[in-house]
């Protein structure tokens, strides 16, 4: 993050107030070194509130001036996207010079050539796109924000937009998520062909009459984008079939739109045109995504995927068999190469444009076995573990498949048993060219694993199911090593291993992070990848290839290390443990999740794809067996104490009531909906849930709202404690451990977007004190009443002695981390600037409450009760039951002759309380989340 950039961009004054905005700021952060019972942020705060009551700063003035700090946001982050991913010079010139070196390396061994092939034909990384509901920005602005990153101009005309907004989509759809994967899935392979092309340019030079055999697949492609059921209920089994097809048909419209019109290529284009055909039918006649389709209408999409199986190509085979016929036939290099491009991509991916990944969650799993293993306890309670695995094992030795049917599946109701059938049918007559992935969220026990084989082995697609454990949990990452132990243990999972030559784990940073802390999850997970290699070792599957998929958002707090992509790829495979990969003799496919707007980010554009392809593959190709020398392994009593120590004080911090009221009392109001899927469940009463603890929030939002309260808890929290027990050598690791260093430095991106000012600022606006204060010296007229009703209506609340109590703790821990370490990153002043307007906003909605008038309990609601959903910031909803309270338009009855004497009616109109009250209550409301999305572009990422 930059600080302010001095030069305004436009004239009038809206530059004029920010340079006085930012002179505020700047003095009152200098005067607070003087007065330390004083806060600098809540100081601006004020400014901004008499400058409001003055008529010096209306609405809409404020929003051009969030407006102009947006668009500096703006272009900053754009210049921080390229230098991310490395955005210089030619990235096809990159490509050649890393095929170069892969051909250099195999020109020293025995049979260079087969060296090569065997070196760029093994999949290395993945890259897969998920849905998580991280689309914080527009469509059109995510496109501009890549446009001028890649060095563009056309970006421009939308951030200087006299209306841009810096919030989302109005409403995001499951579609408007799929439509957007399926555009960076496209320019990602774009990429990926020039990457193969360079590798298959190497080959050319220098084997000339063998270089067209190679499929080059170092780097392919994943997506869970509509088959990611862990949490949610609104995808159907025919929405994630319709997606799948349009995944096929993705890839057949790619492969025609590659091939040149050629003698050599007319079979192949015959084929695939013939199978395109087949399946935009199939598509025809594809229930509308997440609707309720009847069975006639399942019954006909079910019939066109059965009839036309045949000709939709149901695997890969008999194209790459004409692949492979049109390559012998091909007398130009051109044409040569452009069938080699799309061979390697059907190889990679098959008939599909991005490999399926499937997901849910270990208790659908669990439940789904309950008619085949009735036993009444649950699976992870120790005293019962062995019981179920014990009766697992037994299911497993005698487990017959089954045939199955659309008819089977239409009536199948357990959610496991449901997602196993759409994979079996997926496989059968839609792609079957590769394994599925299939990732079970919240595994605890080894029995889930053998649960998800138990069900594969049932419809009989054991062999076509990659099942891998997700860990993320606290309990998890401390029992993962047992938890895999108890699934090698039984012969059937180990024989299932070996069958498929590879076993899939995956490790989830935004929940590790926020219940354990960032810095302390990367070291757990760094330890258990460890300790799953020597069970490996041990159970004698070290021939087993280990696919790592590590799943985590953009943004610090979620796992993406901020420095570069290729701190971040060092940062999730630090070099210590590819090492001891290496030594053990395990092979390695590293997978990594790209979420969201963010994530899409990095392929927005053809140069943005190339540079973040280039980037992957030069740290994936680089040799993996080089010896590491880093003092942090040979300190490992430090490590273990330091790591361990930030865990203690993060798990305190989440258990902390005060942590709840901060991220739960308005922070879910701070945040657009920036997916398909809700953040928190609703309460039955109306309005929003009071989150009693994090875990009834979603990682992604918790996330979200402390960067929005100014205070990334979970990737600072704890490190000063830690820092403190031995501050000399914390200084001397950060100095010499590239491991540990890189740790800390994803930890200092999170301090410059935290500041105790801004957070202090936040919870005084929660203690009923600071209000009361402000009564006692106000001097405007009818301000003291308004301050009251405010103060009042928080005490009832009781938020403040737990606030006090929680800043209490995280002062302690940042100040003693400021004496261990020195020197820590400022908040820069736009940020802060972002904060005081949005505080100011805050106020004035909950200084206008004081207005509505009472009334007669409404559904249950009293003026009481409507109040305290102000204060969480409930306001659209609010609003929306004040104008049925008291509306707008006059009584349309009012007049008119039902044949009775007339009986009592609601006279008159409330033009008054809407125009004064109701209207600047929702203008302030829209300001409040334009500023939630101007501060997601000043720290690089939602969530």
């Amino acid at each position: 993050m930059n600080d302010w950039i001095e030069a305004p961009m436009a004239g009038g004054a809206t530059p004029a107030l920010a340079a006085a905005l930012r002179s505020e700021i700047l003095q009152a952060r200098s005067d607070a070194r003087d007065d330390p019972f004083g806060n600098p942020v809540l100081r601006v705060t004020l400014w901004l509130t008499r400058r409001m009551d003055r008529g010096e700063l209306d609405v809409a003035a404020a929003g051009e001036l969030v407006r102009l700090l947006g668009r500096e946001a703006l272009r900053q982050r754009a210049g921080r996207v390229a230098a991310y991913v490395g955005l210089e010079g030619d990235g096809e010139q990159a490509f050649a010079t890393l095929a170069e070196a892969q051909a250099d390396a195999a020109a020293a061994q025995a049979d260079p050539f087969e060296s090569f092939k065997a070196n760029v034909e093994r999949v290395r990384f993945a890259a897969v796109f998920t849905a998580h509901p991280t689309f914080g920005m527009s469509r059109k602005l995510a496109h501009a924000l890549a446009d001028l990153a890649s060095g563009g101009r056309s970006g421009n005309s939308v951030i200087d937009d006299p209306a841009l907004s810096f919030r989302p989509d109005g409403k995001i759809t499951l579609q408007d998520e799929f439509e957007q994967a399926r555009y960076a899935v496209r320019q990602a392979r774009d990429a990926i062909d020039a990457l193969n092309a360079a590798m298959l340019g190497a080959a050319r030079e220098r084997w000339p009459e063998r270089w067209a055999q190679l499929a080059p697949r170092p780097v392919i492609l994943g997506s869970w984008v509509g088959c990611d059921t862990d949490g949610r209920t609104d995808i159907g089994w025919w929405d994630t079939l319709r997606y799948r097809l349009e995944s096929k048909q993705g890839q057949f419209s790619r492969i025609l739109e590659k091939l040149p019109e050629t003698a050599a290529t007319t079979g192949v284009r015959d084929l695939v045109g013939g199978a395109l055909s087949a399946v935009d039918r199939q598509l025809a006649l594809a229930p509308p995504i997440t609707s309720q389709p009847t069975l006639q209408a399942l019954q006909a999409f079910a019939l066109s995927l059965v009839k036309e199986r045949e000709a939709a190509l149901p695997e890969a085979s008999r194209l790459i068999a004409a692949l492979d016929q049109a390559l012998s036939i091909s007398d130009d290099d051109a044409t040569t190469m452009a069938l080699c491009l799309v061979k390697a991509g059907c190889v990679a991916h098959g008939v599909s444009i991005a490999l399926p990944h499937f997901r849910l969650n270990a208790s659908q799993l669990h439940n789904a076995m309950r008619a085949v293993i009735p036993l009444d306890e649950e699976p992870t309670q120790p005293a019962q573990r062995r019981a179920f695995l014990s009766a697992v094992n037994a299911a497993l030795a005698k487990v017959a498949p089954i045939a199955i049917d659309f008819g089977a599946l239409a009536a199948e109701r357990a959610s496991a048993t449901r997602m196993l059938m759409t994979i079996a049918q997926i496989v059968k007559h839609v792609d079957g060219t590769k394994a599925v992935r299939f990732l079970v969220a919240e595994t605890e026990t080894g029995y889930t694993l053998l649960c998800a084989l138990w069900l594969a082995s049932r419809f009989g697609i054991a062999d076509r199911v990659e099942i891998s454990p997700l860990f993320e949990t606290e309990d998890a990452l401390e029992q993962g090593p047992r938890i895999i132990d108890e699934a090698l243990r039984s012969p059937h999972f180990r024989a299932y291993l070996k069958r498929h030559g590879r076993f899939c784990i995956q490790f989830g940073y935004s929940d590790s992070g926020r219940y354990i802390g960032q810095v302390a999850a990367t070291f757990w997970i760094e330890r258990l990848r460890i300790r799953i290699c020597e069970l490996l070792v041990r159970y004698d599957l070290a021939d087993v290839e280990l696919v790592i998929f590590d799943t985590h958002g953009e943004s610090a707090g979620r796992g993406a290390h901020p420095g570069s992509l290729a701190d971040r790829l060092a940062y999730l495979e630090p070099a210590w443990a590819r090492a001891a990969f290496a030594k053990a003799g395990v092979k390695t496919v590293r997978e990594t999740s790209f979420q969201g707007s963010d994530g899409y980010m990095l392929f927005g554009t053809p140069k943005l794809a190339a540079a973040t392809i280039g980037r992957i593959a030069a740290a994936v190709l680089a040799p993996a067996d080089q010896p590491v020398a880093d003092p942090i392994y040979d300190e490992p009593d430090f490590a273990t104490e330091f790591f361990q120590t930030v865990r203690e004080e993060m798990t305190a911090l989440v258990d902390d009531p005060g942590y709840a009221a901060l991220i739960g009392t308005f922070g879910p109001s701070l945040l657009d909906k920036t997916g398909s899927r809700p953040a928190a469940r609703q309460s039955d009463a109306g309005g929003p849930t009071r989150i009693r603890h994090p875990r009834e929030l979603r990682a992604i939002p918790n996330n979200a709202i402390l960067q929005q309260l100014g205070w990334l808890a979970n990737s600072v929290h704890g490190i000063g404690q830690a820092a403190s027990r031995a501050p000399d050598l914390f200084n001397a690791m950060r100095e010499r451990s590239d491991r540990f260093d890189r740790a800390y430095r994803l930890a200092e991106h999170a301090m410059a977007a935290s500041d105790l000012d801004v957070l202090r600022a936040y919870l005084d606006t929660l203690d009923p004190g600071s209000w009361f204060d402000r009564a006692r010296r106000t001097a405007k007229e009818g301000r003291r009443d308004e301050l009251l009703a405010v103060g009042e209506a928080l005490s009832r609340l009781e938020l403040a002695p737990a606030l006090r109590r929680l800043f209490w703790r995280l002062s302690s821990d940042a100040l003693k981390l400021k004496v261990a370490a020195g020197v820590t990153p400022e908040m820069p002043v736009r940020l802060v600037a972002l904060h005081a307007l949005r505080l100011a906003a805050m106020h004035g909605i909950w200084l206008l409450a004081r207005h509505i008038p009472d009334f007669r309990p409404n559904a249950g609601l009293t003026r009481e009760a409507l109040m305290e959903r102000l204060l969480q910031l409930d306001v659209p909803a609010c609003l929306a039951l004040l104008g049925e309270i008291f509306p707008l338009k006059p009584d349309p009855t009012i007049g008119l002759d039902f044949g009775e004497p007339p009986g009592p009616r609601e006279a008159g109109t409330y033009e008054a309380l809407h125009r004064d009250v109701i209207a600047p209550m929702q203008a302030l409301f829209e300001l409040m989340r334009e500023i939630s999305g101007a501060i997601q572009h000043e720290i690089g990422a939602f969530g």
